[in-house]
Parts: C-alpha cells; sequence; structure tokens
C-alpha cells in the first residue's frame, strides 16, 4: 500500500484507536502520574513530564507529516530550539542564519556568550558564503530557517545537506514558516526538523508549543532524553489542541496560500508599497528554488512601506482586518512590524546586516474573505498617499 498523503495523516493519525471505550477521536489525558502495576511495575507512561498518551499521539501525527522516526513536543517553539542546542557542547561550532528570526537569535547569541557553544552567523543564501564557511571550519551543527523571518528569503536545502554530509555536520531545518504540507526538510537532507507548533500546525492562536522531528532514533532518543531531564516537555492540553489543529491543517494552509498569492500581487502594485517580500512572485530572488523545494509559496508575505514612522502608523490606525500582534500561521490575518515587535531583541546594527528596515511589515494571511483582506489593504495602504497620489 502506498504511504498515505499530508491530509490523510493529518485527519487519522490517532483516530479509533481508544481501547477503553471505543472513543473516535483519541481522548485528554490530563493526569500528571500514573500507577505502577505493583512493585517495579512500571508501565508504559508513570509521570507527564516523561511521558503522555495525548502527547504522543500528537507527536506521532506531527513526526508522520515531517516523515521523520519521531517527534518531542516541548512547551513552546523557543524551547525546541534550545532542546537542539544540547546537541552541542562547549567549543562546538554553531552555524545560524545572519537573518533569524529574532528570538533565535537572542537564545543563540546569549548561550554562546556563556560558552555552551561558539556561533557564526552567516548569510545562507549565498552559497559561495556558506561554502567559505564551511570550508574556514565545519561546524558541528547547523540551523537553517527558510523561508527566513520576516524578509522570506530561501536557502536550498539540498546544498546544506550536501555540504553537511561532506563535512560530518548535524543539519536542522526550521519548517515554521511552510509546515510540512509545503516543505519537507527531511527528504531534501535535514537531520531534525524545527517547528513552533503555535504556528500553522495548530492554527488556531491558542497554544505555545514547538517540536523537534528527527530522522535516526539515535538522535530522537538523545533529544527525548534531555527534554525529561530540563523538564520542557509540551503539556497534555496544548497536545490536544495541536492535535486538533492538524486535523484541518493542510485544507487550512492551501486556503491561505490561496488568499497570500493575490495579496501579494495586489501590494506589488500599490503605489505605497516601496517592495514585496513573497516567493511566490516570478521577480522574487528565491522563486525558482521555491518551485524546487517547496509544494507551494506560503501565506507569510513582508513588504517595505513607502515614507516614514507616520505613513506607518497610519496604515496600521487604518485597518480593520489585519490585527496588530506577533506570532503567525492561525486562522485571523495578522500584521506586525519586526523592528518594534518579532526583531526588537536584535540590536539595531544586527537588524541592518539582516536588512530588517523600519519600514518593513509583515504579514500572516488567515482565512477570511481574501476580498475583505484586500479591500482592508487597499484603504489602509490609500491613507497614507499624499491627496495627489490617491487612488480612485
Amino acid at each position: 500500500m502506498p504511504e498515505p498523503n499530508c491530509s490523510t495523516i493529518a485527519a487519522r493519525t490517532g483516530v479509533g484507536q481508544d481501547r477503553a471505550h471505543g472513543a473516535v477521536m483519541p481522548p485528554l489525558y490530563l493526569s500528571s502520574n500514573y500507577t505502577f502495576d505493583g512493585y517495579q511495575g512500571k508501565r508504559q507512561y508513570d509521570y507527564t513530564r516523561s511521558g503522555n498518551p495525548t502527547r504522543d499521539v500528537a507527536a506521532e501525527a506531527i513526526s508522520k507529516l515531517e516523515g521523520g522516526y519521531a517527534a518531542v513536543l516541548t512547551s513552546s517553539g523557543m524551547a525546541a530550539l534550545d532542546l537542539l542546542t544540547y546537541a552541542l557542547r562547549p567549543g562546538d561550532l554553531l552555524l545560524a542564519p545572519h537573518d533569524c528570526y529574532g528570538g533565535t537569535h537572542r537564545l543563540l547569541r546569549s548561550k554562546a556568550e556563556r560558552g555552551y557553544f561558539r556561533l557564526k552567523l552567516v548569510n545562507q543564501t549565498d552559497p559561495h558564503a556558506l561554502e567559505a564557511a564551511f570550508a574556514e571550519e565545519a561546524p558541528r551543527l547547523i540551523l537553517v530557517e527558510t523561508p527566513s523571518n520576516p524578509l522570506l528569503r530561501l536557502t536550498d536545502l539540498r546544498a546544506v545537506a550536501r555540504l553537511c554530509r561532506a563535512h560530518g555536520t548535524l543539519f536542522a531545518a526550521d519548517n515554521t514558516f511552510l509546515s510540512p504540507v509545503l516543505q519537507r526538510p527531511l527528504e531534501l537532507g535535514a537531520d531534525v526538523v524545527v517547528h513552533s507548533t503555535t504556528k500553522y500546525l495548530n492554527g488556531h492562536s491558542d497554544v505555545v508549543g514547538g517540536a523537534l522531528v528527527s530522522r535516526t532514533a539515535d538522535l530522537h532518543q538523545d533529544f527525548a532524553w534531555w527534554a525529561n531531564c530540563i523538564g520542557n516537555t509540551g503539556s497534555p492540553f496544548d497536545s490536544y489542541q495541536t492535535l486538533r489543529g492538524l486535523r484541518t491543517l493542510p485544507v487550512r494552509i492551501r486556503q491561505q496560500e490561496t488568499s497570500a498569492r493575490e495579496l501579494a500581487r495586489f501590494l506589488q502594485q500599490h503605489p505605497a508599497v516601496e517592495k514585496v517580500y513573497y516567493p511566490g512572485l516570478v521577480d522574487h530572488p528565491g522563486h525558482a528554488l521555491a518551485c524546487q523545494q517547496q509544494s507551494g509559496f506560503g501565506a507569510m508575505i513582508s513588504f517595505e512601506l513607502a515614507g516614514g514612522e507616520p505613513e506607518l502608523r497610519i496604515l496600521l490606525e487604518n485597518l480593520r482586518y489585519f490585527s496588530l500582534a506577533e506570532s503567525l500561521g492561525g486562522v485571523e490575518s495578522l500584521i506586525a512590524h519586526p523592528a518594534s515587535m518579532t526583531h526588537a531583541s536584535m540590536d539595531e546594527a544586527a537588524r541592518q546586516v539582516a536588512g530588517i528596515s523600519s519600514q518593513l511589515l509583515r504579514l500572516s494571511v488567515g482565512l477570511e474573505c481574501p476580498e475583505d483582506l484586500q479591500a482592508d489593504l487597499e484603504a489602509a495602504l490609500t491613507a497614507t498617499l499624499p491627496a495627489g497620489l490617491k487612488v480612485a
């Protein structure tokens, strides 16, 4: 029998497997502890930090979607990234993107400054810079974020995998922006996939969680041991909510992507917009690569607003359907100002190196009617224009 596609995996994992009462949907186990079957009679579960039936079903679903051996669910996306760093020892080199998410930048810089590992930030979208970094010193671990947050730059996962195989480097890819519906890094050579399950996997903006999906049993067992040791595993209720979100993931993200394509084309022609960053546009530098390694372009769009801070304020004050908030991937549409929100923890110099300007805005396109979203953006953008340039 051929392998099921992502829609079937998302919909069916854990369904009809309740042996106690025959529940169609897997139940929620909130118990923090479990009885032993007599002296030294440890059952499969004894303490929820170490293992939980609900969390295991959600982890199985995410692992199957990514095509991995197994997954560890954590209390947040940052907890998953922190867990990943336990693959490193003091003196090991970690190669990370120069334009990564602000929270990732803060975590890695802070831990490197305390001597947990050494850190080098590189423009991973530049193959020459990447090869030069490996030639200078092969890292123990490389973390790739593609598409990047917030500028949606793309890194060639197959090319990174070739470098890693040649140098014995562990390869981790953050797949939060696309989900396994649109990109499967393990199939392209990654060893570990990182997720903030808060985003598309849950999809309803009511859970904070993370996941590490490993290609091999050895990697998974190591991460699972550390997750239990430091206690950053995800809660049963959050796991239950995430599993609920996974059921509709393929349908949600395809509709969100369809709307995002329309909005990106609209933004590209509006006089109040200086530049649009969306891999689905044919003039995006990573468009050809996106067509090769992704099965869709995603629902995240970033753009540079023409004008200055006054125009920025006008735009944000005039939006009705885009909420000014951090996070992404939910059913609701959001707008964020990376320089003062998601990447505020980066100093100004680091933001300049990454190309994150004060006029950059990031959209997470939700499930509202795309015509309503476009009308909302059009009205708010037009309000920022001088009177003589108002769009009729």
